[in-house]
């Protein structure tokens, strides 16, 4: 189309920053949009080209004396639509039905978008133009995949735990995992990381969800036939007692409350579990415990003993967690439900030594006999000679 090519030709006399490709022509076309930004690379220029399907998205890097001729090809008799940025103007390209082309310009100060198409803006796995449906009906993204402006604070938030079990994923070639999440609650949360899972990872995931409310499993059990995400079920039952006999790859508790994030951790050891994501609640216990009078100072004030006890309990379950052959990591985490800053406990199975599992059981123990800490976790182990 020579009218198409000559329209480009006036749109790339200056340089593009930003182009967004849209509106197909056909319903059966691969992709849904394409995005292209202009990055830099140690002082190297040149075109990043994201294309999005319902599921995944697909990346090229072009030089930049190849835009010209690449937005043609993927423009032409697909697309009918495009808006590029220069620094200076936007453009506005629309092809009718009948092949005509209109060309829009104005004149814009586009350095915002110029800074996020430098390679400074969050490179997220859950990214804008996905079709994801629990993020869809959780508010957090429009039914075409864009980023609700209100909820893009929780949008960065669920990112952020899914990079967090990213990390751990990309260091083994899993082709099936066994997942437990242990008090999912009505969230959404377990329905992303289903979608994480099967979808963007292409793993041969079975999760099942648990909690102590028939109404909310009723519901999940529903969302997710109504998702097609075959592999997803939930469960009533309780964090105590819940028995199960196959093997558990993963066992993730998000806000159990106070001692129900001991009963998840004391699970997962017994099943020998490769990964655990756990992000405590409530921890009264040793609060309601704690004496110490050569340490009075931490208990004189009841705002610093309810969060000297929190960060307590952590310790000790991150010492406990390394006893039973676990790597395992203390990281800061941002609620999904925007509470305050939160620990997220990161624990994977590996060749922990005898010498530092022996000082980790040390250093609980020592903590125990200073504060008068009767840690839940501890007498589970204990007795069950884990620890």
């Amino acid at each position: 189309m020579e009218e198409l090519k000559k329209t480009l030709d006036e749109v790339f006399e200056k340089e593009v920053i930003k182009i967004v490709i849209s509106n197909k022509v056909k319903k059966d076309e691969k992709y849904n949009k394409v995005n292209i930004s202009l990055k830099e690379n140690n002082k190297n220029k040149f075109y990043q080209i994201e294309k999005f399907t319902d599921k995944q998205v697909f990346h090229e890097n072009i030089k930049i004396d190849e835009i010209n001729e690449k937005v043609y090809e993927i423009i032409d008799g697909k697309y009918k639509q495009m808006t590029a940025w220069s620094s200076s103007e936007t453009f506005d390209l629309k092809i009718s039905k009948k092949g005509k082309i209109f060309l829009g310009k104005k004149k814009n100060d586009n350095s915002k978008i110029i800074t996020k198409g430098h390679n400074k803006e969050k490179n997220y796995i859950l990214k804008e133009g996905m079709i994801i449906e629990p993020l869809i009906d959780l508010g957090v993204f429009t039914k075409e995949g864009k980023v609700v402006n209100s909820k893009y604070d929780k949008y960065k938030q669920i990112n952020r735990f899914i990079e967090i079990i990213d990390d751990e994923i990309k260091k083994n070639d899993y082709k099936e995992l066994t997942i437990l999440d242990f008090g999912c609650g009505k969230s959404y949360l377990t329905f992303v990381l289903y979608y994480y899972f099967a979808k963007i990872k292409n793993i041969n995931v079975k999760m099942i969800g648990l909690d102590l409310k028939e109404d909310v499993i009723k519901k999940c059990n529903e969302i997710a036939k109504r998702y097609n995400y075959d592999n997803l079920h939930f469960e009533l039952g309780d964090i105590n007692g819940f028995k199960y006999n196959n093997k558990v790859d993963m066992v993730i508790t998000l806000h159990a409350c106070d001692t129900a994030t001991d009963y998840a951790l004391y699970n997962a050891i017994k099943w020998n579990s490769k990964m655990i994501f756990s992000v405590p609640c409530c921890q009264h216990e040793f609060n309601a415990q704690m004496k110490a009078e050569e340490l009075s100072i931490l208990t004189k004030y009841g705002i610093v003993q309810e969060r000297v006890a929190a960060l307590m309990t952590d310790s000790v379950r991150a010492n406990l967690l390394e006893c039973a052959g676990y790597k395992t990591q203390l990281l800061e985490f941002i609620d999904i439900a925007h509470s305050p800053k939160n620990i997220l406990i990161r624990a994977s199975k590996a060749n922990i030594s005898k010498e530092k599992k022996e000082k980790s059981l040390v250093e609980v123990q020592n903590l125990m006999n200073t504060f008068s800490f009767e840690p839940t976790l501890y007498n589970l182990l204990s007795n069950d000679n884990l620890i």
